[in-house]
């Protein structure tokens, strides 16, 4: 890292490193008056290659506007420190898709602790999953996000271009993508239950709730206490630990994975069951009660099932 002064700014050049792919920083400049022995808040006029979505390689520069700060600048002995931490939050994809990166982790999957005495045996017995990294969508996918792909809105709630789009079957999901895919050259695809739950648990940020970023339903979900018998526009609720909105409650969320029963093995990037047709749906939705919008809670229909409490969000590889 290198600082020099350029007038009225101090202009700090330094190298962001060891980035995978797609992956991000969020990216501070602070400042010490002793040498480094203490430092205060990060500085706030700063411009350049500084805050979120910054991505790696050499010669990044971030320029001070010292004269806006200059009470930073009383010791004899200043120096300035750049600070990076990975970013776990949202990457604006070049297709109209918010996605949230979700680094690669070991949890546990199913009936566990927090869920008490609410579990089903569907969700038994809890086993250790790894996964890789992957992206998972901010949001669930809006019906404008569906018509403009597809020409039509099948949903029941129309009128409300950024609800989550419902009355989608799991056939009709995989149309959605297929089309996306063609334009895009890219690979999105549904989660598989795993991805789904770890991301819906705040993957290697998670806190231990019951819900998805809260042990308060109504915080960060619509369910049928408060939804008024109808979806909403996503993102209205709290975010869990990663940013991911709406993973409790609003719409059922078709996975990848055919429906079966749990193994106590630890898995590594499990794609369900070999067999069978039919399909996972995982958080809850508008009309669900509270206990159907829990983490680890199971549900599953045919693959061409409709119904306006069904909707989806998409995930892609690195």
């Amino acid at each position: 890292m290198i600082a020099t002064q350029q007038d009225k700014t101090i202009v700090v050049t330094y190298d962001l490193l060891g980035l995978a792919d797609g992956q991000t920083a969020n990216v501070s400049l602070f400042c010490s008056e002793n040498g480094g022995t203490s430092w205060g808040s990060k500085l706030r006029y700063v411009i350049g290659d500084v805050g979120e979505g910054i991505k790696g390689g050499y010669g990044k520069q971030i320029v001070w506007q010292l004269l806006e700060e200059r009470e930073r600048l009383t010791g004899d002995r200043i120096s300035f420190e750049v600070r990076a931490m990975l970013s776990s939050k949202t990457i604006i994809s070049a297709d109209g898709f918010e996605m949230v990166f979700v680094k690669a982790g070991t949890f546990t999957m199913g009936c566990t602790s927090e869920q008490g005495n609410d579990c089903y045996d569907r969700e038994k017995p809890a086993h250790q999953v790894t996964l890789s990294d992957f992206y998972i969508g901010k949001y669930e996918v809006t019906q404008k996000q569906w018509t403009a792909m597809m020409g039509s809105n099948p949903s029941n709630f129309k009128n409300c271009d950024n609800c989550p789009v419902e009355g989608v079957s799991w056939n009709d999901v995989q149309e959605f993508i297929k089309k996306l895919n063609r334009k895009t050259g890219k690979n999105y695809r549904l989660p598989t239950e795993a991805e789904w739950e770890y991301a819906a648990r705040g993957g290697n940020q998670s806190k231990g709730y019951k819900y998805s970023g809260s042990n308060k339903l109504g915080d960060v979900g619509w369910y049928d206490n408060n939804s008024g018998s109808k979806t909403h526009p996503v993102g209205q609720k709290s975010a869990n630990e990663l940013g991911i909105y709406d993973m409790s409650g609003n719409v059922y969320e078709w996975c990848s994975d055919r429906y079966g029963s749990y193994s106590s093995s630890s898995q590594r990037n499990p794609q369900g069951a070999s067999s069978g047709s039919i399909r996972v749906l995982r958080g809850g939705s508008w009309f669900s009660s509270a206990e159907y919008c829990r983490l680890s809670v199971r549900n599953y229909n045919i693959p061409d099932y409709r119904i306006n409490g069904n909707g989806f969000r998409l995930v892609v590889s690195p």
